[in-house]
């Protein structure tokens, strides 16, 4: 049976869809100049360290933390619950199987240690001038999360998110992508060591029960302080190998 020209045209037109949004993705730049890149490590660094603004930006690392949760939870075979995100920068995943064994080590290990590794795939990507490909993927990472959301603060948030990445994405120049790729994979990189100090100051205070570190310390049997050591050495490792990986990239 021969197909209508309406079928062959929706195909056409879904095969046009296609490779213009690969293209969109694949794009190549030209290498982004070493004031911007500057500039958004300032801007970030900024963003991480004065306390009233970390207290916004701990939002995007509380969303890489339950997200990497939740992709390594799905990743060893557990049933994701869904997620929630609150106002106070907290967030919590539920997922159910096995509660104890590799899989829930790996899915408790991978909160604070997530974001970092984001930022250092993020930085991998920008030094092959990616841009494109790093506000996409985040923005797909966005998508699926916002799946997963079970509370209205955490949906808002989300979307929002979304919107901003999204726009650069979509509708800004070179330029702009990468401003927004560099200042999201600098505030990833810098930003996720940040909490790990956090966790160690209130485990120190005695108000440590629940954490992603108590949890490994019941499963595994290893004290709770050497999660957060651990944390730390990645949190940090990552950080500054990711700076230098871009810093090369820039020299002269």
């Amino acid at each position: 049976m021969a197909s209508s020209p309406d079928s062959s045209t929706n195909t056409d037109s879904f095969t046009d869809v296609m490779e213009s949004a690969w293209q969109a993705v694949s794009a190549v730049d030209e290498p982004a100049s070493t004031a911007l890149v500057i500039v958004t490590a300032v801007i970030a660094l900024i963003l991480v360290t004065v306390r009233p603004l970390w207290l916004k930006t701990r939002h995007v690392i509380t969303q890489a933390h339950e997200g990497s949760h939740a992709l390594v939870a799905a990743l060893v075979g557990r049933k994701l619950s869904g997620i929630r995100l609150h106002s106070d920068t907290s967030g919590v995943t539920v997922s159910s199987g096995n509660p104890r064994g590799p899989g829930m080590v790996a899915t408790a290990f991978a909160g604070y240690t997530g974001p970092a590794v984001l930022g250092f795939a993020a930085a991998t990507l920008l030094t092959l001038n990616r841009p494109a490909a790093v506000l996409w993927s985040i923005l797909a990472a966005l998508a699926l999360l916002l799946l997963l959301i079970r509370n209205l603060y955490g949906f808002v948030t989300v979307v929002i998110a979304g919107a901003i990445v999204g726009a650069a994405a979509y509708l800004g120049d070179p330029v702009v992508r990468y401003a927004a790729a560099y200042l999201i994979t600098w505030v990833l990189l810098l930003g996720a060591t940040r909490p790990v100090f956090e966790l160690a100051r209130t485990h120190m205070r005695g108000r440590g029960q629940g954490s992603d570190a108590d949890q490994l310390r019941w499963l595994t049997r290893i004290p709770a302080g050497v999660w957060i050591v651990v944390f730390g050495l990645i949190t940090a490792g990552t950080a500054v190998y990711g700076t230098a990986r871009v810093v090369v990239t820039h020299l002269p």
